[in-house]
């Protein structure tokens, strides 16, 4: 099969198309051929090694953890799923080397959920990991409830932009960050408050309308912008990163609760969200779909940060 692969860690240089191994369900597995795969920060990141010491690799490595595509085999003792169903996945596995920018993948069976019926397949790549991020992190770890207050970095992103939505489902108050160009389509999701962090200092801002401080603070940034989150946290709030590993140390001086949260594959979970997205509570993000031979395009667009919901790449 084809698929995009890198051999050893570099730079976007070392991407490129290769012929692989076709692989086969095992017991538990299903085979999924691929339709669309979603591309993330974290797939430039793989390629370049940056998270080499944190998870095993091999190689030859096809990058890619989303995907949405069709069931092609069940393996043995496989329910739930048969062959042509629909389905959309994260597809992380603990060794780091079968990915999704390829025609097929061999999954865990209880990773994978029926696509949401109202989407396409390119609609449906994007969503797996930056939702699953979203939903973890405000109901998982900062254990996000109705009437909260809540402050999310870079709405217009990704995980952004479903960490609003789902926040608003929640029927929690949402403050965001975003240029000026995206402040529409924040205010889509059902942002309350958007702050344009080209023109005004967003914790100031943010102070203003909420002196008491905030339940909860999302950093999908890191940097800076984490560092003067901190004290917008009320005692006992939460602050939850995706972008700094070490936000408990920064954040040890604070009276509030402080963590990381890498995401784990679930398909139960996405069951969930493809529900939401069917009954109209959730709309996916805004989706560019290229072609799998563009992957290195695709992968400088996302590494140059700025887009507006999520790029996918068309496989079949």
């Amino acid at each position: 099969m084809k698929a995009v692969v890198v051999e050893h860690f570099g730079g976007l240089e070392e991407v490129k198309m290769a012929d692989v191994p076709k692989p086969s369900p095992a017991k538990g597995e299903v085979l999924i051929r691929i339709r669309d795969a979603g591309v993330n920060p974290v797939d430039w990141k793989i390629g370049e090694g940056a998270l080499k010491d944190k998870m095993p690799h091999e190689f030859p490595l096809i990058l890619g953890w989303d995907a949405a595509g069709e069931i092609a085999e069940v393996g043995e003792g496989v329910k739930g799923f048969k062959v042509g169903d629909a389905v959309f996945a994260y597809c992380r596995k603990q060794v780091v080397r079968h990915g999704t920018f390829a025609e097929y993948i061999a999954l865990d069976a209880k990773y994978a959920a029926i696509k949401p019926k109202s989407l396409n397949f390119a609609e449906a790549a994007a969503i797996p990991l930056v939702a699953l991020t979203a939903w973890q992190s405000l109901f998982g770890f900062a254990r996000l409830k109705e009437g909260d207050t809540c402050f999310i970095s870079a709405g217009a992103g990704g995980v952004g932009s479903f960490a609003i939505q789902f926040a608003k489902w929640k029927k929690a108050t949402v403050y965001t960050t975003a240029s000026s160009n995206h402040h529409g389509y924040v205010k889509s999701l059902g942002a309350d408050h958007v702050i344009d962090y080209n023109k005004e200092d967003f914790a100031e801002a943010i102070m203003k309308h909420e002196p008491q401080g905030l339940d909860v603070v999302y950093d999908c940034v890191g940097g800076s912008t984490l560092r003067a989150s901190f004290p917008l946290v009320k005692k006992g709030g939460s602050l939850v990163s995706i972008v700094n590993f070490n936000v408990e140390e920064l954040g040890k001086s604070y009276p509030i609760r402080t963590g990381f949260v890498f995401v784990a594959p679930n398909g139960e979970q996405l069951a969930t969200i493809a529900g939401l997205i069917d009954q109209g509570a959730i709309k996916p993000a805004h989706t560019e779909e290229l072609k799998l031979e563009e992957a290195v395009l695709a992968l400088k667009k996302v590494k140059a940060g700025h887009t507006q919901g999520k790029i996918v790449l068309k496989v079949s």
